[in-house]
C-alpha cells in the first residue's frame, strides 16, 4: 500500500470518528450555566429583562466557582426570559440550582395579596399554557395548582421548595417536565417555547433575593 492510500484510510478514520450523527450524543440542551457574562444591566447574554414593578438589581457572581444568577427584589418584580424550542418528549428532565437567602415575608401564591416568591422558573409551552416552579414562603412544598394568570391562559403552580429552613444552601432540583405537563393539563406536552426566571415582593412590600445556576433539560 503506497504513503498516498495510508494517509487517505487514516484520513477516513478520523473522519468516522467526527462525522457522528448529532442526535445521537445530545443528551441535554443548557438553557443557562450563565458563563457567557452580562450585558452593562447585569442582564446574562441571550436573556432580556422584563421590569414588571419598580427597579430590577440582577447580576452575574461567582458562587464556588460557579456562574449563578443574583436576583434581589425590594418591593419590586422583574424577570429575565428567552425563546427556546425545547422538545420534552425527548428531554424530559429539567434540572437546576438554587439558592434563596432571603424569602419576601408572608409570600403565599394562593392569594393576589401576598402572590411573592424569591424565586421563580417559569416554562411557557403555548400561548395559553405554562407551568412555574416555585420557591414558596407558604404554601406547602409539593402543591400544585392553578397560579394567577392573564385571561385565556392557565398557570400551573408547583411549589418545590417552601418556607425557609433551606435558605442559604445551595439545592438541586430534577423535574420531569413532560409527566409534570401531563399530569397538569391531561394531554401530551407541545415544545417549550420560552422560559423565564423571576422574583417578586411587591405584594408583601417586602424584599427577596435568590440565585440560579445550570438550568439544563436532559434525555433519560
Amino acid at each position: 500500500m503506497t504513503k498516498m492510500h495510508l494517509l487517505r484510510n487514516l484520513l477516513f478514520c478520523l473522519l468516522a470518528l467526527f462525522l457522528v450523527p448529532a442526535w445521537s450524543s445530545t443528551t441535554e440542551v443548557v438553557i443557562g450555566d450563565f458563563t457567557n457574562g452580562a450585558d452593562k444591566n447585569g442582564v446574562p447574554v441571550g436573556w432580556q429583562l422584563k421590569e414588571k414593578s419598580g427597579r430590577a438589581d440582577l447580576a452575574i457572581v461567582k458562587e464556588n466557582g460557579v456562574s449563578a444568577l443574583r436576583l434581589a427584589s425590594d418591593d419590586s418584580s422583574f424577570s429575565i426570559q428567552k425563546t427556546v424550542d425545547v422538545d420534552v418528549s425527548r428531554y424530559p428532565i429539567m434540572s437546576w440550582r438554587w439558592k434563596v437567602t432571603r424569602l419576601p415575608k408572608g409570600g403565599d401564591f394562593r392569594k393576589s395579596k401576598t402572590d411573592d416568591q424569591a424565586a421563580q422558573l417559569f416554562l411557557a409551552f403555548s400561548k395559553t399554557k405554562a407551568i412555574v416552579y416555585i420557591w414558596d414562603t407558604t404554601a406547602p412544598q409539593g402543591l400544585a395548582e392553578n397560579a394567577a394568570a392573564p385571561p385565556f391562559m392557565t398557570i400551573k403552580a408547583v411549589v418545590v421548595r417552601s418556607g425557609g429552613s433551606e435558605t442559604g444552601q445551595w439545592l438541586t432540583e430534577n423535574r420531569n417536565v413532560y409527566d409534570d405537563y401531563k399530569k397538569l393539563f391531561g394531554h401530551e406536552p407541545p415544545p417549550v417555547g420560552g422560559i423565564r426566571i423571576q422574583i417578586n415582593s411587591q405584594h408583601t412590600s417586602s424584599a427577596a433575593e435568590s440565585y440560579f445556576a445550570d438550568v439544563v433539560f436532559r434525555s433519560l
